[in-house]
């Protein structure tokens, strides 16, 4: 799913929110300077100031526009709009001492004072955080970029991506489609795919979003176009060239400097992007304390059980083709992965594209008695309750996973992929899910769960993660299967 970006002055709510502690740290401190160790705080007409100031910084920052083009300015024109910017809030504060009629209770020092230190303050945080996001950047970006083109025009492409879009994009490859030069180079960066690889490519590696932008003599090529919209990335097409075929969600914006038509299965908003993001950093909190707790009791059972670690961490494919390493309490004997090759026969998912047995022996505790009785202990039990699922809250805050999404395969289920499946990747995965809650247990093809997490990428909304949360936790609490 794609996060469509803001147009307006809230795509750079990051600056917004430093620039409202400065002034407010300047505040303080320019009255501690002028009235000792003191709380400004209790004293109402600089509490009221204290409150203005902060509506002062947004009102310049949204009339005035002094974030316009802030991750491109130099040393000299930054120094230049911050003065600008100090000054008009400065303004802005005396108008008001003035409307109110305490002027002359106020401190003209502190007030004064205040200018300066939010000068100085608001100057070095904007040139330090620039250079983290731009450090960042180089050293990869958080969205990754493929750029398809002709080989004329591929170097300019590169270029205006890398000087309009460098604080977005990580350029993962190029593709030339009128020529095989896979295993070149072209500006620094490598062509990955020609026209017929292309979509394996995508299918098989990180990729967020594709740029698609050929030259004049050529037209776009829609086979190619059919397979990404398959696959669920999102497509980015120049409008000076657009296909009426595309399908899914549609909107124009600016890339490069190219009005581009992008379309892709949903989109969130940056509200959404943050809302959904709030919940999960308030429940991956919640869910690390409790995750503290269960280790007390689990830790214990697990290693009397079975001798070695207590957590297990396993690299997964998550959102658009990105690894990282989840992370579980062992429910599983240490030999677990050697032995899955002898239970292969007994898989439950009939495709085999995932691995679900009756009765797993590799789980802690897991036998077959002389008798035919099947004997159960804790493994079973952590993964019956979903216990041992608790230490990926600790995945959800660092935003490798979301609470909700979908589940994130192993690297040999995903090295089975076939195009349509790479489309419930195209989110960041969950804890649980649509399919989680639409009964689990029963489920035992693979394609309808791919159904189900599509579906779920194409309603998706903030409702919906709500309604699969709260069903979540009353599945949990009936042990109705594991999330």
């Amino acid at each position: 799913m794609y996060r469509k970006s803001s147009n307006g002055w809230f795509k750079h709510y990051d600056f917004i929110i430093l620039d409202l502690i400065c002034v407010q740290v300047a505040f303080l401190l320019s009255y501690v300077l002028r009235h000792g160790m003191t709380n400004p705080y209790i004293i109402p007409m600089y509490r009221n100031m204290a409150i203005f100031v902060e509506l002062a910084d947004v009102v310049v920052l949204f009339f005035f526009e002094t974030l316009k083009n802030v991750l491109k300015r130099g040393y000299y024109q930054e120094f230049s709009t911050t003065i600008k910017h100090v000054v008009l809030v400065e303004l802005l504060s005396v108008l008001y001492l003035f409307t109110v009629q305490e002027g002359d209770k106020y401190s003209r020092t502190a007030l004064y004072l205040m200018a300066v230190v939010y000068a100085i303050l608001a100057y070095v945080v904007r040139i330090i955080w620039k250079k983290l996001i731009q450090k960042k950047m180089i050293a990869g970006g958080n969205r990754s970029l493929l750029i398809v083109t002709t080989e004329n025009i591929a170097s300019t492409v590169v270029e205006r991506i890398r000087k309009r879009n460098f604080e977005l994009f990580n350029i993962a490859g190029i593709v030339i489609i009128d020529n095989d030069m896979q295993g070149e180079m072209i500006d620094g960066i490598q062509v990955v795919a020609n026209s017929n690889t292309a979509a394996n490519y995508v299918c098989r590696e990180w990729v967020d979003e594709v740029l698609i932008n050929v030259d004049s003599e050529h037209p776009y090529p829609q086979d190619l176009i059919d397979q990404f919209m398959e696959t669920g990335v999102t497509i980015h097409l120049n409008l000076a060239k657009v296909s009426e075929t595309l399908g899914s969600k549609q909107f124009v914006e600016k890339i490069g400097g190219y009005t581009v038509l992008t379309a892709s299965m949903n989109y969130a908003t940056v509200k959404q992007v943050v809302a959904k993001r709030l919940l999960d950093i308030l429940g991956g909190i919640v869910g690390c304390i409790f995750t503290g707790i269960v280790f007390l009791f689990v830790a214990p059972a697990i290693y009397i059980s079975s001798p070695g670690p207590i957590f297990f961490s396993q690299v997964r494919v998550g959102r658009n083709g990105k690894k990282f390493k989840m992370y579980k309490f062992r429910s599983m004997y240490m030999d677990a992965e050697e032995r899955k090759k002898d239970l292969m026969k007994e898989n439950r998912v009939k495709d085999g594209m995932m691995f679900k047995v009756e009765f797993d022996t590799r789980v802690i505790g897991n036998k077959i008695l002389p008798n035919g009785k099947r004997k159960t202990g804790i493994g079973d039990f952590i993964r019956r309750t979903s216990l041992d699922e608790f230490p990926q809250f600790f995945n959800v805050l660092k935003g490798d996973m979301s609470l909700i999404g979908t589940r994130p395969p192993t690297l040999d289920e995903w090295s089975a992929y076939d195009l349509h499946h790479r489309a419930r990747l195209s989110i960041r995965p969950g804890i649980t899910g649509l399919w989680q809650v639409s009964g689990r247990s029963e489920i035992t093809d693979f394609e309808e769960v791919v159904k189900l997490d599509t579906k779920y990428i194409a309603e998706w909304s903030m409702g919906l993660d709500l309604r699969i949360l709260c069903k979540t936790v009353l599945s949990v609490l009936k042990q109705e299967g594991s999330m």
